[in-house]
């Protein structure tokens, strides 16, 4: 696999490669038919087609003017907060994560509003970038998250219940992200430039009036989840329909973009849908050669606890971040570690939730880190430089799998409080 990847051969194909060539000389099995017959029952799949709606539904969002008004109906709430305007960047992060579900669409769509303005007024710019880079991964965890539709599917689990297993970890990083800004801010007075004008409580209300599209959406997708009304990929065709209107209305959808919305929303899940073929195929192959199960019985001998287990997992992913991308992590992985977490006893949804916080360091570990080289494009930086300011925040998803592995209930209790709601 590594041969295949070193020499640029693209993803899904290096995936199918390795999983033919072990197929051919490691087992018995007819590679032809298996291929063939894998690969149309793993396309063939409902669940995944949540996959290229929730991908559409960022795609036309990008191309609204939903930054601008979140940054301009968050901004009374948060000058008064020590770290003043930063805040916006987490906040409005976490509130295009909630539909956009992309990492990368996340951080380029608030930082193309709020770093040009942070500047003007005067930011640290360590800071407004640092805060951009972080709050950019949350993209991957709060829900509607395309990671987690894609481990879903890899794993076999229920995709409503990862989406709501991500909610209170997401709220968690969020609070994470903004303590360390206030912190930072008393540190370093003169980064954070003083707001000479406060809006009064009313205006500050009524400010808050063009957030309300977008909170619509959010409570639309999700709130149709959680109360059983609709399945994912239901709620995305629902979430794709009024962000269309949505973009209607705010007169940002015309023929030109929404060509463009289509096509990228096309290339994208092209894109993943072949890693995903090549990634299931490589499960069968992983499964006729019997690896998984080999490597079930190694970690078995050497009889680690879970914690143990975690804590040697968070290590190889950050150091496969450093190289891969997150989806590209995710599909490559699944197939050897599930054994090894069901057998040290490993609840898969939470398993799922850890992932994804591990694989948001990916997003911003160089040389391959997604958000910075986003953020380096539109704050014209030395990846270097972007790469410090992102440093605290890589710090703090460290910790976030701290707390969550201590207070797994954080992953598990919505998800468990869904399912006894179910009739």
């Amino acid at each position: 696999m590594f041969v295949f990847l070193g020499t640029g051969i693209w993803i899904g194909i290096s995936l199918l490669g390795t999983a033919f060539v072990a197929m051919v000389l490691f087992t018995d099995a007819p590679t032809g038919t298996v291929l063939a017959t894998n690969i149309w029952s793993s396309s063939n799949s409902w669940a995944l087609a949540a996959l290229p709606l929730f991908i559409w539904m960022g795609e036309v969002l990008f191309r609204s003017r939903l930054s601008e008004d979140m940054f301009t109906g968050l901004s009374p709430w948060v000058s008064r907060l020590p770290g003043s305007l930063v805040h916006v960047n987490i906040i409005g992060c976490a509130i295009f994560a909630a539909v956009s579900g992309s990492s990368a669409a996340t951080t380029a769509t608030i930082g193309k509003i709020t770093l040009p303005e942070l500047r003007k007024r005067g930011y640290d710019d360590a800071i407004s970038m640092g805060t951009l880079a972080g709050s950019g991964t949350l993209g991957l965890l709060i829900p509607p998250s395309i990671i987690l539709i894609v481990y879903g599917v890899a794993a076999e689990q229920s995709i409503a219940r990862l989406f709501i297993a991500g909610i209170l970890p997401g709220v968690v990083m969020v609070l994470m992200f903004m303590g360390y800004v206030v912190v930072w801010s008393l540190r370093h007075p003169g980064g954070i430039p003083e707001e000479k004008s406060h809006t009064g409580l009313w205006q500050s209300i009524c400010i808050m009036r063009h957030l309300i599209p977008v909170m619509l959406l959010i409570v639309g997708i999700m709130g149709s989840i959680y109360f059983g009304i609709a399945s994912p990929t239901d709620a995305a065709a629902v979430g794709v329909a009024l962000s269309l209107l949505l973009s209607r209305l705010t007169g940002s959808l015309n023929w030109e973009t929404f060509v463009e919305g289509l096509m990228g929303a096309t290339k994208t899940s092209c894109m993943i849908a072949f890693i995903l073929l090549g990634a299931s195929f490589l499960t069968v192959a992983m499964g006729f050669t019997g690896i998984p199960i080999e490597l079930a019985k190694f970690i078995d001998s050497m009889h680690l606890s879970p914690t143990l287990l975690i804590v040697a997992l968070t290590g190889f992913f950050i150091l496969l971040g450093c190289f891969l991308d997150g989806i590209s992590i995710v599909v490559l992985t699944t197939a050897v570690l599930l054994p090894m977490v069901q057998q040290a006893g490993i609840d898969l949804i939470w398993f799922g939730v850890y992932l994804v916080i591990v694989v948001e360091m990916s997003a911003i570990t160089p040389p391959v880190g997604f958000n910075l080289f986003v953020i380096q494009a539109l704050a014209n930086k030395d990846l270097l430089e972007v790469s410090r300011a992102a440093l605290p925040f890589f710090l703090l998803l460290v910790a976030g799998v701290a707390v969550l592995l201590i207070f797994p209930d954080l992953a598990t209790y919505l998800p468990e409080l869904m399912s006894r709601r179910a009739p």
